[in-house]
This record gives structure tokens, sequence and C-alpha cells, in this order.
């Protein structure tokens, strides 16, 4: 037997649907008036909130966020126990030149030894200061060619790897530009 719509018994709503409507609007408003008030807020100090909010400590500084990996070079061949670069750096420097095209892009040189007690810093014996030194000359290479060190972070591996010095583009945010250096006045036109 087929039942038909009229067989089958009417099931009455557990809420009226204008009690429905009304919550859902009173959830609009007050995400509405949440909204407002945060606009009204620094994003430091809103960033803290939400940071105190989930048990995170607050350093008291604003860090921003480290960029979001986007790609990827490195430099390899440093000999054991040495910072000086390693020839031809012309593939890295043509690299990171097109990568920092887009405004919004970082780089994050890292320097990284590869963990045999022959590759440490002569001086302190620490493998450390090898990464950042590696890390730091990598970095005025791409300086002497043109690239903006305000674009540029340095970091040292702590872990071991190899010897080489890894160089990643990323995206740092919805910055529309790098400041630029500021130009000086127009000098003032004097009659003689």
């Amino acid at each position: 037997m087929i039942a038909r719509d009229d067989d089958l018994p009417e099931i009455a709503p557990a809420r009226p649907a204008w009690l429905m409507t009304l919550a859902d609007l009173a959830l609009l408003l007050v995400a509405f008036f949440v909204f407002m008030q945060a606009n009204q807020l620094d994003g430091g100090t809103l960033a803290r909130g939400i940071r105190a909010g989930f048990g995170g400590a607050d350093t008291g500084a604003d860090v921003p966020p480290a960029p979001m990996p986007v790609a990827a070079s490195a430099l390899d061949g440093f000999a054991p126990g040495s910072a000086e670069v390693p020839a031809p750096v012309a593939p890295l420097v043509g690299w990171a030149t097109e990568a920092l095209r887009d405004p919004r892009a970082t780089l994050a040189v890292t320097g990284m030894v590869d963990g045999t007690t022959t590759d440490v810093d002569a001086a302190t014996q620490s493998p450390a200061l090898l990464a950042a030194d590696r890390a730091r000359s990598v970095a005025s290479v791409l300086i002497a060619h043109g690239i903006d060190p305000r674009r540029i972070a340095l970091t040292a591996a702590g872990h071991p790897g190899r010897r080489s010095v890894s160089v990643t583009t990323g995206f740092a945010g919805n910055r529309q530009s790098v400041a630029a250096p500021v130009a000086a006045p127009p000098a003032a036109h004097t009659r003689t």
C-alpha cells in the first residue's frame, strides 16, 4: 500500500518560525556590536587579548607573525667550519630578486651546519654561531646585489642538517608596498 500525503500525521514544529527568526536576528545584532567594539581596538591590543584568552603568555611586545613560506632555494657547498660564500651566487640572487617582485614577500635566510665536530665556528666551537655567520654572509651578498635589507630576516637552524644556507620567500601579509626611503625635500630656489 502506498502512503499518500494526507495519510501522514501533521507534525507540529518544536518552536514557532518567528522565534527562530528572532534568535537569528539577535545573534547577528550581537555579532555586529562585537565587531564594532573590536574595530575600536588597535591590532596589538586585540592580539594580546586573544592570546590571553587562549592561555598564551603576554610578552608585552607585538611580535609580527612569521611569514608563511611560499618557495625556497638554497646555496650549498660551504667548506666545513667556513662561512665563506661558495660561488656561484647568480642563480640565488636572480631567484631572490624575482621572488621579491611582490611587495608583500620577504626572505628568510637560514644558515645550517652538518652537525659534525669539524663544522663549528673556529673561535668558539659553536655550530650555532657558524650557522648564523653563514646566513649573514649570504644576506650580505643579497644586499650587495640590490635586495632591500628590510625584507630579509636571518635565522640559524637549531638542528644538524647540511652545510648550506636555505632562503625561503614568504607571504608577510596584506602589506601593499614596502616603505620607501623618504626623499629629501626639494631645495629652495634663490635668485642670485
